[in-house]
């Protein structure tokens, strides 16, 4: 068996060399007349990806985690992240303008960068609305606008407000956007300046000069592009291999259309070991996005029985299931199935949704399954606390809801979906198989990894020695696939990093080298 210290010592030369007994790795120079088989440099986990992704916004390296709603991307675990060197996004989706708030205060406090998601609101913009309004509060330079079939008002005030001209003419901004796609048609928005009309209506309501939209007109609206794969909530579940080519070339083709620097392209969407890490990057993403594996994590925002269903999570245990925020457009997102009846009671509700247009046309069978089962309460008693909820969030929705009876039970079958999501976050004990765990196949792929280390446990799992372990084990991988196609036969174990306990109580400064046979 070939030992792998040489592949696993990233400061050195690693070379292959013919033996009596077959091939041999070693970090010494050959002997004279000893026959090299291939070879491979040092390798610094800084020099994966782009160098200017990190140079852009202020970090050492190409990784980002990406938001997971509610607050599970926590103020702390952002923070976390931009300790390390990483740029991290916060989970402002479906939070209250006071937590946001409160987040924003604390990240600022910190003083390092870092990213706001703003998700796409169909159905409600005010919600869009308050999240630019506390990113324009607290001067957040970057944003991570997700789920956007098109482009609204919103994400285009974020960006042309911070745009600015340069003393050498050009232009600059103080807003960068990072947007996370799936599909070409909404790359493409991404990739090009914001559409005219847009920018007539926010200039006539005065929320963005003349000056801002002219500078507009010029600019992509996107810094970064993330092909999103078969990724947690949210998601195509588009495979990565055939997707981040595809967004590759929309970059290229766009940039020669326009006369401009292509776009950076990054990955997410099942990184969750260091071989799907090495593997993106090989494929030519300026940078990769951890989602999953994080809300497992110490600083995730859930609570520690839904950590503990996380890391028991196979690759298989993932399933579709109808969205809150896009519930009656018949959007999914992709959940944890193993431990929670959540996906199967939500389908239900959108079945009842699509085949009846009021919550009086119900059956009786079918409302008593709705009070007793589902929801747990009595339809009158939802309805009076989502009107309650959305008198204080977007009184409008409670108008068109009074006048429409089909949009009140939407409103009343979000109530569940909304609040399933905040009992998984709070660990609600009464109500843990009505959990909404957002998460991707990435989750498992990671528990396997780690099953036998000292990660396995979710108490140990701190996001940024989580993602050092799978940056660093990538690294790895990428020397090895550079022998393995000058034609060296490595098994897999070869390149294969199992991650070591830190050597202090705080975060591991230096990741150890441990073989693997």
């Amino acid at each position: 068996m070939v030992s792998t210290d040489a592949l696993h010592d990233l400061d050195r030369p690693c070379w292959a060399v013919a033996g009596p007994q077959g091939p041999f790795l070693t970090s010494s120079p050959p002997a004279a007349g000893q026959r090299v088989l291939a070879a491979v440099g040092p390798i610094r986990e800084e020099s994966l990806g782009a160098a200017s992704f990190g140079r852009h916004h202020g970090v050492r390296r190409a990784v980002m985690s990406g938001a997971m709603a509610g607050g599970i991307a926590s103020a702390d675990l952002v923070a976390a992240m931009a300790r390390a060197g990483y740029l991290g996004s916060f989970g402002a989706a479906g939070l209250t303008a006071a937590r946001i708030e409160d987040a924003l205060t604390q990240l600022d406090r910190a003083g390092a960068p870092y990213a706001v998601n703003l998700i796409h609101s169909p159905h409600e913009p005010a919600l869009e609305r308050t999240i630019v309004d506390a990113c324009l509060r607290h001067g957040v330079r970057t944003v991570e606008a997700s789920a956007f079939l098109d482009l609204t008002e919103e994400v285009v005030r974020y960006r042309a407000t911070g745009l600015r001209r340069a003393s050498d003419g050009g232009v600059t901004t103080d807003h960068r956007v990072i947007a996370k796609v799936s599909r070409a048609e909404v790359a493409e928005v991404f990739l090009r300046p914001a559409p005219e009309p847009v920018l007539r209506r926010l200039v006539a309501r005065g929320a963005i000069t003349v000056d801002q939209a002219d500078l507009a007109r010029h600019v992509p609206m996107a810094d970064d592009l993330t092909a999103e794969a078969d990724s947690g909530g949210h998601t195509d579940r588009r495979p990565l291999p055939v997707l981040l080519p595809a967004m590759l070339a929309l970059a290229e083709q766009v940039a020669r259309e326009s006369g401009t620097t292509p776009a950076r392209v990054g990955a997410a969407g099942g990184i969750g070991t260091p071989a799907a890490m090495a593997a993106a990057f090989a494929a030519g993403a300026a940078y990769v996005v951890t989602g999953s594996v994080n809300q497992s994590c110490v600083e995730a925002d859930q609570c520690a029985a839904t950590k503990e269903l996380l890391a028991a999570a196979g690759v298989a245990d993932t399933v579709m299931a109808p969205s809150a925020d896009m519930f009656e457009l018949g959007v999914d997102v992709q959940v944890l199935g193993r431990g929670t009846m959540f996906p199967a009671r939500a389908r239900r509700l959108f079945e009842l949704y699509r085949s009846r247009d009021s919550l009086a046309d119900l059956t009786a069978a079918e409302r008593t399954e709705l009070e007793e089962r589902i929801l747990r309460r009595p339809v009158e008693a939802v309805w009076d606390d989502t009107r309650r909820f959305f008198a204080e969030r977007d009184p409008s929705q409670v108008a068109r809801a009074e006048t429409d009876e089909k949009r009140r039970m939407a409103l009343v079958f979000r109530w569940y979906l909304g609040l399933s999501s905040t009992w998984s976050s709070r660990g609600e004990p009464d109500r843990v198989l009505d959990y909404q765990i957002w998460c991707g196949p990435a989750m498992g792929a990671f528990n396997a990894w780690v099953a036998g280390t000292h990660l396995a446990a979710p108490a140990h799992r701190r996001v940024a020695e989580v993602t050092d372990a799978l940056l660093h084990g990538a690294a790895i991988e990428a020397r090895a696939t550079v022998l393995r196609l000058a034609g060296l036969r490595l098994p897999p174990s070869a390149s294969t990093y199992r991650p070591v306990p830190p050597t202090t109580d705080d975060r591991i400064p230096a990741l150890a080298i441990r073989e693997n046979r």
